[in-house]
């Protein structure tokens, strides 16, 4: 393919100088033109969110990364806003596909709107591009850090794949991103499975430990897993019990599917 008239703008939550993020630089520079723009600092957990702080300020920089020179823009502001940035004041057109990460951390489960990784990628579908969100399963000691210890190879390689089947064909009717999860010990061979968001949590807040609430305590979290209550065809039962590569299809409809008559009615009561 290596169409270099081919756009796709990279971005993640981890920062500009996250390993994961330059695993999807590499892969996806076989495809096409890459535009790496993405947070100047870590953003990891910070959802879709748009902060009135952000200054918008772009440093242009060049890095060294594998092997070659990479000219890229270093956002002070979140995924969400350093996709708006890409768009309208770097490429200053639509790129043909975004995609978000390769990010530290499953996104799993009914906290997905935490997830800076996929906030990036529901701003571009808000702009009617199409959006892949990719996160790796790693150790929670690892989701806040550049840690090298983290091989993204093969999470890097279904990005190509996955990208590479989006810019050939149109996503079905209703779906706006496409969440891929990769299980840590994957290979290139470990087969996908098409599944829903589940229901269960994933990410369980832990208080701080203070003597007094006026005392420093940010919320912590935890990882806990609950086999027993998975849905066989969420994401969270097949990257953790089968292990396989979670593809989740997301629409920015939040609405619903539920009968609106009958909530009418309800309402009526």
């Amino acid at each position: 393919m290596n169409d270099k008239n081919i756009q796709i703008l990279l971005t993640n939550d981890d920062s500009i100088h996250s390993p994961g993020l330059w695993a999807a630089a590499e892969a996806l520079d076989t495809l096409g033109f890459v535009h790496v723009v993405a947070p100047l600092r870590q953003q990891t957990s910070t959802g879709h969110s748009m902060p009135a702080t952000s200054t918008g300020i772009i440093e242009k920089m060049t890095l060294h990364v594998n092997g070659r020179d990479w000219d890229v823009f270093a956002v002070d502001g979140s995924p969400g806003q350093s996709v708006d940035h890409g768009v309208f004041d770097v490429i200053k057109e639509k790129p043909d596909l975004v995609v978000s990460g390769i990010n530290y951390g499953e996104n799993v489960g009914s906290a997905l709107t935490v997830s800076g990784t996929i906030g990036a990628a529901l701003e571009a579908a808000s702009l009617d591009i199409p959006a892949l969100a990719v996160s790796m399963q790693t150790g929670k000691e690892h989701h806040f850090t550049h840690s090298p210890d983290i091989d993204f190879s093969v999470a890097g390689h279904f990005t190509q794949l996955i990208a590479k089947k989006m810019l050939e064909k149109s996503l079905p009717e209703d779906v706006d991103v496409l969440k891929v999860d990769v299980p840590m010990d994957a290979t290139p061979e470990t087969p996908l499975a098409i599944t829903r968001q589940s229901r269960i949590r994933h990410y369980f807040p832990v208080p701080a430990s203070r003597a007094s609430l006026s005392n420093h305590g940010p919320m912590g979290y935890d990882i806990i897993f609950q086999p027993d209550k998975l849905e066989k065809d969420s994401d969270i039962y097949a990257l953790l019990i089968e292990k396989k590569v979670s593809v989740t299809p997301i629409t920015i409809d939040l609405t619903s599917r539920t009968d609106l008559d009958a909530l009418a009615n309800l309402l009526d009561d």
